[in-house]
């Protein structure tokens, strides 16, 4: 288990840092509703990381929330339910993206590979499926 405070790794079972003296986090899996909580509470944070439950949770609501709404939308004469969940969604989406690229180590730049259509989906979806590499200059 890594220090956040001093990025040494201790002991698994240890509850303080070896080096430090720093309280030693257990990590607990992230729900389904806490990924959502979680991503919706640190909106506009950029800074930071997010793990990769944390990310496919919410990946998965969004997901989810978006055939509904379609599936309303199909029903409705307005056709306008899923636009607005999509904006409701869209900064929470920016930020766990770019805390996840964090986890692994990238610049949450990298999320513009977006924008270059097949290969850049490709190369985002490695990434948001590798594991944390530990400490790393962004946490």
């Amino acid at each position: 288990m890594f220090c956040a405070k001093c990025g040494v790794e201790n002991d698994v079972l240890g509850s303080f840092c070896k080096t430090c003296g720093a309280t030693l986090e257990t990590s607990k899996a992230v729900s389904f509703s806490d990924a959502i909580s979680l991503a919706f509470k640190n909106y506009l944070n950029f800074k930071g990381r997010s793990t990769r439950a944390e990310y496919w949770w919410f990946f998965l609501f969004t997901f989810t929330l978006s055939i509904v709404t379609q599936i309303i939308d199909s029903f409705s004469s307005l056709g306008v339910t899923n636009f607005i969940s999509s904006l409701i969604v869209l900064l929470p989406s920016l930020a766990v993206g770019v805390r996840r690229l964090h986890d692994i180590g990238k610049s949450g730049w990298w999320l513009l590979l977006w924008f270059a259509v097949i290969v850049g989906w490709v190369i985002l979806l490695v990434w948001s499926v590798r594991k944390s590499d530990g400490p790393n200059k962004y946490g």
